[in-house]
């Protein structure tokens, strides 16, 4: 397993975005992202390291299937990974939504070495009431969804974790898919949350009438956030991380109502995700930590990731503790997204674009999980890929080459160094922003990746050649 080049996003090229690609193409070489979260956060004693992985939209058909149970095995194979995220579309816009595609791709799922959460997506519900995809009710194949793949107090996996559902609360009964669980470390707690907002708009209809599913979804999602701030808060929690399918366009929350009597800001259609924008305001202000939202961006990017703070509050104030992390991977099927949290260092968490051993053989025989069986012991009975050696992505942030250093040049004459109450004393030279930003970093490249001629002329948003 290798760590690709990693890079921001070359849409909306503003601000730190700009700055990054400029620098980018002054190093020629690979550059990977971490992201800096220095909001208020409780102080602990003792530090911890763990890891996540996040994927997503693997299987559009039956060929993908064994793609992606390999890729989960690769994941199950890296130490420092506690859990898999799979946000979003466990099946493909023309598959008909059957029920026992559902009980085959949640066998799959759950055949997973680590605990994994799934959260609901477009292709998953939405799309079912198109004629290729069967034409059934979307809210019905939703609920079928809560009844089966939501059903348990665990997450998936061979190693479950347990969790909170929204549904445990009286007043939303229904919604099983929206979920809270915490890790647990002697450097405190992390609070994970899990919605239902999906693209395409949050599955918001403009035919006349009561737009009731998405009305009601709506405050049972605000309500959710609201409570994992407060609750995040109780704990002395260090971070909240919240995950959704839909790209939510936060650049497009802006309050156009204030101007619509100039026309300022007129759109035709109306914003799904509004409402959900309004709540993450809100969330950052009850919890004063670093709060992460992570997303399926609905463009590839050659990077597999754009990480940026763009929402502003309704006085057009950035809001400096939210982060977003919008995942876009080149290659759905052989790689996956890892965000390693460290509250032992500065910055906290680290993002990176991981990739499945080419050696790594595919399945021939697809998971089965015995009923009545434990699912430790349904697991051992599954054929297994061989062994493969666990090879770090990053090492400490102490072992990172200087940043953004031209040939010919000393850190000196490059960007100003982070304070070293900022966490910038073990990264060299790095843009100064301000809490909550993010910063580039460039680790070593491979050794099979070929040398980029640091003249060479540089595109922001265009990725270093190299194994992929």
């Amino acid at each position: 397993m290798r760590t690709t080049d990693t890079q921001t996003h070359p849409r909306r090229p503003r601000g730190f975005r700009a700055v990054l690609g400029h620098a980018r193409a002054l190093t020629g070489g690979i550059v990977s992202i971490v992201m800096l979260c220095t909001a208020t956060a409780p102080a602990h004693a003792e530090a911890s390291r763990f890891a996540f992985a996040v994927i997503g939209d693997t299987m559009h058909g039956p060929g993908d299937e064994a793609f992606t149970q390999r890729l989960l095995d690769a994941i199950g194979r890296e130490r420092d990974v506690r859990f898999i995220v799979y946000d979003g579309n466990l099946k493909g816009p023309k598959e008909v939504c059957r029920d026992s595609l559902y009980e085959r791709r949640h066998v799959l799922l759950d055949s997973a070495r680590p605990a994994l959460f799934f959260i609901p997506g477009q292709h998953d519900w939405i799309d079912c009431g198109t004629a290729e995809a069967g034409g059934f009710d979307p809210v019905e194949r939703l609920d079928l969804l809560r009844q089966t793949l939501f059903a348990d107090s665990t997450s998936m996996g061979q190693n479950p974790i347990a969790l909170t559902r929204e549904s445990e609360v009286s007043r939303f009964r229904p919604y099983r898919e929206n979920m809270r669980w915490v890790v647990n470390d002697k450097a405190g707690d992390i609070v994970f949350v899990g919605l239902n907002a999906p693209s395409p708009n949050n599955h918001y209809l403009t035919a006349g009438g009561r737009n009731g599913e998405f009305e009601d979804r709506v405050i049972a999602n605000a309500f959710w956030l609201e409570h994992a701030g407060e609750y995040a808060k109780r704990r002395n929690a260090r971070a909240i991380v919240i995950f959704i399918q839909g790209d939510f366009d936060p650049e497009r929350y802006e309050r156009p109502e204030r101007f619509a009597w100039l026309r300022f800001a007129h759109s035709p259609r109306r914003d799904g995700f509004l409402e959900f924008k309004r709540s993450l305001v809100k969330l950052a202000q009850i919890f004063p930590g670093p709060v992460v939202v992570v997303h399926s961006d609905d463009e590839r990017m050659a990077g597999g990731f754009v990480i940026d703070q763009p929402l502003r509050n309704d006085k057009g104030m950035v809001v400096t503790n939210l982060t977003r992390i919008g995942l876009a991977p080149r290659d759905r099927l052989n790689q996956w997204i890892q965000i390693e949290a460290d509250f032992g260092r500065k910055p906290p968490f680290r993002v990176s674009v991981h990739d499945v051993p080419k050696q790594m053989p595919l399945p021939t025989t697809p998971p089965v999980l015995l009923p009545g069986v434990p699912r430790d012991e349904s697991a051992a009975s599954m054929p297994t890929a061989p062994d493969m050696p666990n090879v770090e992505g990053f090492g400490a942030a102490s072992e990172l080459p200087p940043l953004l250093q031209a040939p010919g040049e000393s850190p000196q004459d490059q960007l100003p160094r982070i304070p070293s109450d900022q966490g910038g004393g073990g990264y060299g030279p790095a843009i100064s922003m301000p809490p909550g930003s993010i910063l580039p970093a460039s680790p070593a490249l491979p050794a099979s990746a070929p040398s980029v001629p640091a003249t060479a002329p540089r595109t922001p948003g265009t990725a270093a050649s190299g194994p992929g």
